[in-house]
């Protein structure tokens, strides 16, 4: 049930604790570290949201009332369980602050996370690091649900309630086997894009979302992509296209060696242009320790 208003703060009943201990509000003020008139304006103020007169206060220094006894027997209670409460989580923090959770999209994952989280072990080997792959949409939902300390998503926009900075850019090719019909042409409109064989990730996937996005804009209207595959993995993708089973729709750090090799060839679309922001994201306003350095290496420019 929520407690009464006029529920007393742990700051005072720890003050209340100190005069009864030290005999003087004076001395007390010295312990917290602030001065006798702050030490007394919060403890008259305690006595009147209690309706209950605590102190006596004398010349000589200040005693407890009978009340007041009473009250520093369950104020005690009270702030010993709050100590305990305040060890225990700062428990938790070091070993939160000791290893990282992290859950990556897989262009991230793939070409961006291992240089990132060696880089991290140089500076700390004592860090226990954890990752895992997922596409964007399930990244965030691993964050939100506490099961991973920072995630790294390729959406278009920042995941909702989430706090989020972005780390990098990332842009997207159509590629194809060189005797793909549209290879031949390296040119295609939106038009024929939208009723060829265009193989996907799944839904959820922040390739996926940006791709369908760029090229609603270049249409005017919503793809209706009849054709489209849908394939789990960037390798599956690029061993599809490479067999020339469709157009690829692909992050350009994935497609470079094969576009390199000219195993796979650029397929340029009119009016369309698919480049998606790379977004660190983690739950509550502050990231853990590891998890902020983790970011700052994510955002540093590519050598």
């Amino acid at each position: 049930m929520p407690l009464p208003s006029w529920t007393p703060d742990l700051a005072s009943l720890d003050l209340l604790l100190s005069v009864a201990e030290l005999g003087s509000v004076g001395k007390a003020a010295a312990a917290h570290g602030i001065t006798q008139p702050a030490a007394s304006t919060r403890l008259d103020r305690l006595e009147r949201r209690t309706g209950l007169a605590l102190l006596n206060r004398t010349p000589s220094g200040s005693t407890l009332t009978p009340t007041g006894a009473a009250f520093v027997a369950w104020a005690r209670e009270v702030v010993l369980a709050a100590d305990a409460l305040t060890g225990n989580v700062e428990a938790l923090r070091e070993t939160r602050s000791a290893r990282l959770r992290v859950a990556a999209s897989l262009t991230v994952a793939e070409y961006l996370l291992p240089g990132w989280l060696l880089t991290l072990r140089r500076q700390d080997p004592a860090l226990e690091v954890t990752a895992l792959v997922a596409n964007s949409h399930d990244v965030a939902d691993r964050v939100r649900a506490g099961s991973a300390d920072l995630g790294f998503v390729e959406s278009p926009a920042a995941p909702d309630g989430l706090s989020s900075r972005r780390v990098g850019v990332d842009r997207l090719v159509l590629v194809a086997a060189p005797a793909y019909p549209a290879a031949s042409r390296r040119t295609t409109s939106p038009a024929d894009l939208d009723d060829a064989a265009v193989l996907l990730r799944e839904e959820g996937s922040g390739t996926r979302e940006t791709f369908v996005g760029a090229l609603a804009t270049a249409l005017g209207r919503a793809p209706g992509l009849r054709h489209a595959v849908e394939l789990g993995s960037t390798a599956t993708i690029l061993a599809t296209a490479r067999a020339g089973g469709g157009i690829g729709v692909i992050s350009e750090r994935a497609a470079r060696a094969d576009l390199a090799a000219g195993s796979l060839v650029e397929i340029v679309v009119d009016g369309f242009t698919a480049q998606r922001p790379l977004t660190a994201v983690w739950a509550g306003r502050t990231a853990t320790p590891a998890a902020r350095v983790l970011v700052e290496l994510a955002g540093r420019p590519a050598p």
